[in-house]
């Protein structure tokens, strides 16, 4: 599997995410952070990005953010487009809702870390049964064994108080 280099103009890896990532709950703009990447395999036919908190006070974690159908010309998605329609399909998120809904940690937690994470599949997405009724669990199990390449930046944030 070939490693992908993910990153954002808004955060270093490790780095703290800005506010404006964050969703409205907690004063956020509930705006996707930049995210570019680079070393896309040769046969890749899409493109997914999750965002994923294994942080989350729940067994299982909780996703922000589940797009699949990105065409592998494509090499970066810039601010707030997590919520902007085109040739891809927006999942559900652990919100309920479709496209990207920010972090919201629990005040007073430590700072949750989010994992960015973006795969070149050997597969479109709808063949892979992938659409806008995917969630994290969905994805990551239909793409078993389709997955070319794949890389991740880390963000962390909390919520004082």
């Amino acid at each position: 599997m070939t490693d992908i280099t993910v990153r954002s103009a808004q955060f270093q890896d490790g780095g703290e995410i800005p506010l404006s990532a964050a969703h409205s709950l907690v004063g956020g703009q509930n705006k996707s952070p930049q995210l570019s990447w680079s070393g896309v395999p040769q046969g890749t036919k899409s493109i997914a990005i999750t965002c994923w908190d294994p942080d989350a006070p729940t067994t299982v974690g909780f996703s922000h953010w589940v797009r699949v159908g990105i065409s592998p010309a494509i090499e970066s998605l810039d601010e707030g487009s997590g919520t902007e329609r085109g040739d891809w399909q927006d999942g559900i998120t652990d919100w309920g809702e479709t496209g990207y809904g920010g972090m919201a940690p629990p005040p007073g937690d430590p700072a949750h870390h989010y994992h960015f994470t973006v795969y070149a599949l050997d597969a479109e997405a709808k063949d892979l049964g992938l659409d806008d009724h995917a969630t994290y669990a969905k994805f990551r199990f239909l793409v078993r064994g389709h997955v070319l390449g794949s890389g991740t930046v880390t963000g962390l944030y909390a919520v004082s108080g």
